[in-house]
């Protein structure tokens, strides 16, 4: 029997919340109107609901784990970064050709013979072919008449003539 009367109480309860919930829901569509239709606003305010009992409190967090707390650790790292860095100043640098010692300084007697001559020495002289001198002049006038946007018949012409001058300059200079 006393089964009954919980259950009874169980439905009451449930009936009274059920209720609770149309009421809510009746003064929100009050407060908000049809979306079709304006709100009305002759309508009286619903009563409040009913007080009830304030829900328990959540539970408290737990407790931060034992140990560092979490600033320190970054701390750290930023330390740890930073004698990296240092570190890496620190260190001699290197070419990048491994185990090659580093250069040693000249001494004494490397310096005497760098500074006197050699007793025979084979100079070389360039010449250049004086097409070639044409050619590289006409080259740079047909430059710049393309930069400076002179296009017509004195740029052609300035090109055929570079065209015919380079033409003979590689024949000159080859062997």
């Amino acid at each position: 029997m006393a089964d009954d009367g919980d259950e009874q109480h169980r439905e009451e309860q449930q009936q009274q919340e059920l209720a609770e919930i149309r009421r809510s829901f009746t003064a929100m569509g009050a407060r908000m109107g049809s979306l079709f239709e304006p709100a009305e606003l002759d309508e009286p305010e619903p009563a409040p609901p009913p007080e009830r009992k304030a829900p328990p409190p959540p539970p408290p967090a737990p407790p931060l784990p034992a140990g560092r707390p979490r600033w320190w650790w970054a701390a750290a790292l930023v330390l740890l970064f930073v004698a990296g860095t240092a570190f890496g100043y620190l260190l001699p640098k290197s070419d990048g050709g491994g185990d090659s010692p580093p250069p040693t300084q000249p001494t004494a007697a490397t310096r005497v013979q760098a500074s006197s001559p050699p007793a025979t020495v084979a100079r070389t002289r360039t010449s250049v072919p004086d097409v070639c001198l044409d050619a590289a002049k006409l080259a740079d006038e047909v430059i710049s008449r393309l930069n400076r946007n002179q296009r017509g018949n004195r740029l052609a012409l300035t090109l055929r003539d570079y065209t015919i001058a380079s033409q003979a300059c590689r024949r000159e200079a080859s062997p």
